[in-house]
């Protein structure tokens, strides 16, 4: 039986002390997932794609007359603010290798950049004003309620791993790609349990993928961050979705009665090939369309509000080349999995079985999703690409 939001009690819940986690006695076959993963961001970076080929012809170098300036004032302040040592670890070339090194596991396999944890309160002020200025104010919110919930997962599971090294709210790596500037290409990472964020900037458009975020537990019920909820929306739009569909729709949209173990495209997965699947745009009845519609916006509507419109423009594009697909179950309590995937984005939503708290089902307290750009224009690529192409060897 499906367990509902409103039954599940954080305090009451029983750390699986099976799945402790610490430097010494790292589960061999997380180390092995991670070790290939870093050799899988080493292959030449194509994009997700429908069949190994990346599209071409979907982006394009155009002014937007939209101002960046308060994103690299951000920025430039968080740098000025840092300490020489520290600036330096959180300085990266524009096309660093360390983009593809995001990761949503142990916190300190792999990481780059500049820990929030060891920061002054100036210091993380500055970094958060460069989520802040770069995104809008509900997708903001939703990352700071996700660190918030990383803090809560912290406090349920140290009496049984004795540790403050696996999460906390502040335990979030925040990297500078390239110099923040007005022409240069530039750009920002995030990178956590639970929040990735990638953010690049190239002559005035914004590439704001790839972006994984998730929770576990989805809510705070007690403690100083009590009320806290994330993915409330994304989890009901979602579902609203499915169970508008007429039953020949839900049948072409259902790929299985199963949820995955993972989102497809989760980290180290740049290159992946996901075929297009499920019930397509452009066969759907306007309510229907504009369900989907509203479920994008939701997700793309997490970055800066004029670009969020950019994007949808581009999105809209391409509507009658989009997909909706659906795993698990659609009654009022199920768990299930979603994607909308078109050329120019693919978003997932993921119902996950429990990690730290110990639930060996998928349930709706641990949801992961990821928004791709695909076809070669995750980190803003293709168009760092075509920059260069453009005369601009050096940038």
């Amino acid at each position: 039986m499906t367990t509902k939001y409103h039954d599940f009690q954080p305090k009451q819940r029983r750390p699986a002390s099976a799945r402790r986690l610490n430097l010494e006695s790292m589960n061999e076959g997380l180390k092995r997932r991670i070790g290939e993963g870093a050799e899988a961001s080493k292959q030449p970076f194509v994009g997700v794609t429908a069949n190994g080929a990346a599209q071409q012809g979907l982006y394009a170098l155009r002014p937007t007359g939209l101002s960046l300036a308060p994103v690299r004032a951000a920025a430039e302040g968080m740098l000025a603010a840092l300490g020489p040592a520290t600036r330096e670890a959180a300085g990266f070339a524009v096309d660093a290798a360390e983009w593809r090194l995001w990761c949503n596991v142990h916190p300190f396999l792999m990481r780059h950049g500049a820990l929030l944890d060891d920061m002054d309160r100036t210091q993380r002020d500055w970094a958060l004003s460069v989520l802040r200025e770069s995104m809008s104010p509900a997708g903001f919110k939703l990352s700071r309620d996700i660190m918030r919930l990383n803090a809560l997962i912290g406090d349920i599971t140290r009496p049984v791993t004795g540790s403050d090294d696996e999460y906390g709210e502040w335990m979030y790596w925040v990297s500078v790609m390239g110099t923040p500037s007005p022409e240069a290409p530039w750009g920002w990472q995030l990178d956590g349990h639970h929040l990735n964020v990638n953010c690049m900037i190239v002559d005035g458009q914004m590439v704001m993928t790839p972006m994984f975020m998730g929770s576990e537990p989805v809510a705070a019920d007690y403690g100083m961050y009590a009320g806290t909820r994330v993915f409330e929306e994304e989890e009901a739009q979602g579902l609203a979705l499915m169970q508008g569909l007429t039953a020949p729709q839900q049948a072409q949209a259902l790929l299985s009665d199963d949820v995955p173990g993972e989102v497809f495209t989760t980290a180290f997965r740049d290159n992946f090939e996901l075929r297009y699947e499920g019930v397509r745009y452009d066969t759907l009845s306007s309510p229907e369309q504009e369900a989907i519609l509203g479920l994008i916006e939701t997700y793309v509507g997490r970055m800066r509000a004029e670009h969020a419109q950019a994007k949808m423009a581009e999105v809209r594009e391409h509507l009658a080349q989009t997909y909706f697909a659906w795993m698990g179950t659609f009654g009022d309590d199920g768990v299930f999995y979603y994607r909308i995937h078109s050329p120019v984005i693919l978003i997932e939503f993921d119902h996950q079985h429990g990690v730290a708290l110990d639930d060996p089902e998928p349930t709706r307290n641990h949801i992961h999703t990821v928004v791709r750009t695909p076809n070669g224009n995750d980190y803003g690529m293709d168009l760092l690409r075509q920059h260069r192409e453009h005369g601009h060897a050096h940038a």
